[in-house]
């Protein structure tokens, strides 16, 4: 049983490595973070490369529904950033290898 732990754990981080999320992203000499709107995100950034509309969500007390978007940028260094937000708030910022 206990093997069975030891390669569950290890498939899980082995899964993860590839993915990693932070607080915040550079973008040449500026840096965004979580809690950003949209506007600033791309003044500091420029343009995604891609923007993709994944769907919908209720607002804080359910009173209003909010647009999901993610915004990829990159590959810079061989890394893609892939920034989601949330009703024009930058909620989470995840880097992955490019393949």
């Amino acid at each position: 049983m206990p093997a069975l732990i030891g390669r569950a754990l290890l498939l899980v981080l082995a899964l993860s490595a590839s993915l990693s999320q932070a607080d915040t992203l550079r973008c040449g000499s500026q840096l965004v973070s979580t809690g950003d709107r949209a506007f600033e995100v791309e003044r500091k950034c420029g343009a995604p490369v891609q923007r993709d509309l994944i769907g919908y969500t209720l607002g804080p007390q359910a009173r209003q529904e909010l647009v999901i978007e993610e915004w990829l940028y990159g590959p810079n260094n061989g890394m893609l950033s892939i920034l989601t937000f949330e009703g024009n708030r930058l909620t989470r910022i995840e880097s992955r290898r490019a393949r």
